[in-house]
């Protein structure tokens, strides 16, 4: 039997998680077009694809209005890593918000689905651990991370008001700490930061005490729950967390990476970074419950994947 592929939109297609997404729809038997300003999206994210006929690479920025005929849209862009999303703040709130409402209003027009990449980061520093989808957040709204963490939030409104007044279908994803093959190894985050140095040699930097904690998520886990909230029912909209519940301590996930990478590398704290959340951990009871999602992937297994790319990368 002929089934209908679907066209389906990836914004930040060319990014460490649109990449991946795009690459799994594809495998999935569906059209791809992949959306990106290459901002801090890589064609070499991408490169591997480019020969496939059902996938298509078009250079737009989202804030400006957007006009292609899809099936379904998942909207990633936006600038993920503080060392990027802090260069241009004002952009990155753009991003977010009218981005948001751009991809919104093409999904309006058209009567499909779209599904918003948020992010733990709309928890801020929490005062409840691990946080459920309940939690409203404790978010400093005019600090240095604040152009991502109110962004997030603002576009998260703009989703659920265009739900309501427009009935529109939405999905709203809350994104935990993800790693893997593909990230940008100068964006500062922490496990890309500790594998570059410990395979350059160099001391790892940890910031703060080390005490501070995350829950790592191998980048497979990440796009198996996206594809399942995308596809599940209609009338579950999310928010919800998609992350690994199992917590490190930074200076755990310091020391794993010098005992997976065989490295002489020292130890070095430096002063923890303003709005620094102190834990960071997803209940993912409802990802449980609704999308029959959890990790699969161990941080020991996901790591040696991890470091065997930045390996191959730094030679």
């Amino acid at each position: 039997m002929n089934v209908m592929k679907k066209r389906i939109l990836v914004t930040g297609g060319s990014g460490f998680i649109g990449s991946h997404l795009c690459e799994l729809l594809l495998k999935e038997g569906n059209e791809v077009l992949c959306i990106d300003n290459f901002y801090t999206g890589r064609r070499g994210n991408i490169a591997h694809l480019l020969n496939d006929p059902y996938f298509e690479v078009l250079r737009h920025d989202i804030c400006f209005p957007l006009y292609v005929e899809v099936d379904e849209i998942y909207n990633l862009a936006c600038p993920a890593s503080p060392i990027h999303y802090q260069f241009d703040p004002v952009q990155t709130t753009k991003t977010s918000v009218h981005g948001s409402i751009n991809m919104l209003g093409l999904a309006k027009r058209l009567k499909i689905k779209i599904l918003q990449a948020s992010t733990s980061e709309v928890y801020g520093d929490p005062v409840i651990h691990p946080q459920p989808e309940s939690y409203w957040g404790n978010v400093n709204p005019v600090g240095i991370r604040s152009c991502y963490d109110e962004g997030k939030r603002c576009a998260e409104t703009l989703f659920f008001d265009y739900h309501r007044q427009h009935n529109l279908k939405i999905k709203v994803a809350r994104i935990f700490n993800t790693y893997g093959p593909r990230m940008h190894p100068n964006d500062g985050r922490v496990v890309s930061n500790f594998i570059v140095q410990s395979l350059e040699g160099k001391d790892i930097t940890v910031f703060g005490d080390g005490r501070q904690t995350r829950s790592f998520c191998y980048i497979d886990d990440l796009i198996n729950g996206l594809s399942r909230l995308m596809d599940s029912p209609d009338d579950f909209t999310g928010p919800v967390n998609l992350g690994n519940p199992v917590e490190f301590t930074i200076l755990e996930l310091a020391q794993k990476i010098i005992e997976l990478t065989g490295t002489k590398s020292k130890i070095v704290l430096k002063p923890l970074p303003d709005d620094d959340p102190r834990q960071r951990q997803p209940n993912i009871t409802l990802a449980t419950k609704k999308l029959g999602w959890e990790p699969a992937v161990s941080l020991e297994l996901g790591l040696k994947k991890t470091i065997e790319y930045f390996d191959s990368l730094l030679r």
